[in-house]
């Protein structure tokens, strides 16, 4: 973070108050985020007590004269009210961009978009943060929404945004598209999103713009039918198709993915002005994704199955009988559209009658009562039978998913388009570090809208420094073409080339600063390095000294 001149880039963004004593905003957020990317642990009540057993270290890293009461609860909570402030981020955001990709020579070629959700138990209101809307992870809870737009092959965050939970997706990405485009100094740049960034208009904003754009179609209106037949084109082409294998870890090629791609024009209108362009249209079948389906059909075919046969069930104490057969079937139909297995299975039934006398009339005797014989009918389902033909029919058809780009064939290959997009777990791996350890953003431990925004905010600078350590460590293993060992503690001696920051950060688990006060003097023992963390060190470009001068 000093390297990167994190709390030069915050203060200067960040106005302080005339009497304001003590740290200034950057540094504080600086040492926070060290406590929070150590300890994984963003609670603000914690810090203080942190900052207080290791005030020797932090003072001789920074420099400064740190006081335990600089990380109060209301400091840290001022520190978050400033954050939150978007002309501040969007100003912070922009710096820390610019100084990160020339410090650490980042390449600019794809950026990725996408959202997530953040769930909580915080009270809401209609001008609140937190509102219900979509959410993967419980749509019982109120939520906001983080936008992030992230720099492949890091996935290090490029801009952030915090939107209350009803947002829809859609009409972000052009605002999106244009902060990255002002904070970074290259054209042509690669956008990457999911279906809900396919709209005409965002992928026509993007071009317009002098960039590109890779994205699956989403499957509304006209797209829908467009892609049946593109799709049935492309099967009657199954010997021509462009077929993309990778190598697993026993060195057997599989086969990945298969598909071909068309042409086609494009036009949208942007401030009364017509944009059209050329646009190549990827069908493309996944051969995981098409097996996923797959097995995802004989199991709601299976429970369909039982489903109809628990239908009708034998006479009995309890079995309520259907004795109509129109109801039957409205039923059986039912269950056959609820698993969406509509033609592919077929069901038998026959009508059964049941016949007995009864007795009409008061009295014992018979000249009294007249005898009545009674039918019972109840309809039973014997057997449900599988339309193979209609089951390989449909499963042959899964795995499908149609792509756009504007991005020429001698750029982006079709192979190259599969590849790229293949990548999303990138982005996705950011989310997961917000949410889950180190961040856990989820569950927040703050409840003002200002301080959700700031944290957030404040995460996301976490995630910008847990995906430089990796870069930084991994491009000089590849480069020294080494790897490291010791890092996995299930296997201590696997040697790695790709390791995480956090195991990195891990592998520095019990080095302590003992500080002895005698009468006369006093004397300070830093544990030993071992040769694993010198060496971790040094391919960040740091060295031992860092621990060794704290015995100084």
């Amino acid at each position: 973070m000093m390297k990167a001149d994190l709390p030069g880039i915050m203060n200067r963004h960040i106005e302080h108050h005339g009497l304001h004593q003590g740290l200034s905003f950057g540094w504080l957020a600086t040492i926070w985020l060290s406590h929070i990317l150590s300890q994984g642990d963003h609670r603000k009540v914690t810090v203080r007590d942190w900052v207080k057993q290791s005030q020797n270290t932090l003072e001789k890293v920074t420099g400064l004269n740190i006081r335990e009461t600089d990380f109060t609860d209301d400091r840290l909570t001022l520190l978050l009210e400033k954050l939150s402030k978007i002309e501040i981020w969007i100003a912070i955001e922009a710096e820390l961009n610019g100084t990160t990709i020339r410090v650490y020579d980042l390449e600019q070629k794809k950026v990725r978009i996408d959202t997530t959700t953040v769930s909580g138990y915080h009270e809401g209101g209609e001008d609140r943060l937190l509102q219900y809307g979509h959410s993967k992870d419980d749509s019982s809870l109120k939520q906001i929404k983080v936008l992030i737009a992230s720099l492949d092959p890091l996935g290090m965050p490029l801009i952030t945004e915090v939107l209350s939970g009803e947002k829809a997706d859609d009409k972000l990405y052009v605002p999106a598209v244009d902060r990255v485009v002002k904070n970074t100094d290259k054209k042509g740049l690669l956008f990457i999103g999911d279906c809900k960034m396919s709209a005409l208009d965002t992928r026509g904003h993007i071009y317009n713009s002098g960039h590109h754009y890779l994205m699956p179609l989403s499957m509304v209106g006209n797209n829908r039918d467009k892609a049946d037949d593109w799709i049935k084109d492309a099967m009657e082409k199954e010997n021509e198709l462009t077929q993309i294998y990778v190598t697993d870890h026993k060195g057997k090629k599989n086969l990945l993915a298969e598909g071909c791609e068309i042409q086609r024009n494009c036009c949208c209108e942007k401030d009364g002005k017509e944009i059209k362009w050329d646009e190549r249209v990827l069908i493309v079948k996944s051969e995981s994704y098409a097996k996923t389906l797959q097995n995802a059909l004989d199991k709601r075919l299976e429970k369909a199955t039982k489903e109809l046969l628990e239908l009708t069930p034998q006479r009995g104490r309890g079995k309520r009988q259907i004795e109509d057969e129109k109801k039957l079937c409205e039923s059986a139909d039912a269950i056959l559209k609820t698993h969406r297995v509509e033609g592919l299975l077929i069901y038998n039934f026959e009508r059964q009658e049941t016949i007995h006398s009864k007795f009409i009339g008061r009295g014992r005797g018979t000249k009294n009562r007249s005898k009545r014989e009674i039918v019972n009918v109840r309809y039973q389902i014997n057997d449900v039978i599988r339309n193979e033909d209609g089951i390989k029919a449909v499963k042959k058809t899964f795995g499908w998913r149609i792509f756009v780009t504007d991005m020429c064939k001698e750029i982006l290959t079709f192979e190259q388009a599969v590849m790229t997009y293949r990548d999303e777990w990138i982005i996705e791996r950011g989310f997961h570090r917000l949410k889950g350890a180190p961040l856990s953003l989820d569950p927040m431990f703050v409840k003002r809208d200002d301080q959700i925004i700031g944290l957030t905010y404040l995460l996301t600078i976490a995630i910008r420094f847990l995906t430089l350590i990796e870069f930084v460590v991994r491009r000089n293993l590849k480069k020294n073409d080494e790897k490291l060992v010791g890092l996995n503690p299930e296997n201590p001696k696997k040697a790695i080339n790709n390791p995480t920051t956090e195991r990195l950060l891990k592998a520095f688990n019990g080095i302590n600063l003992t500080i002895v006060h005698l009468p006369q003097k006093i004397i300070r023992y830093v544990t030993p390095l071992n040769s694993l963390q010198v060496k971790i060190l040094a391919l960040l470009g740091f060295s031992s000294e860092i621990y060794t001068s704290l015995v100084t």
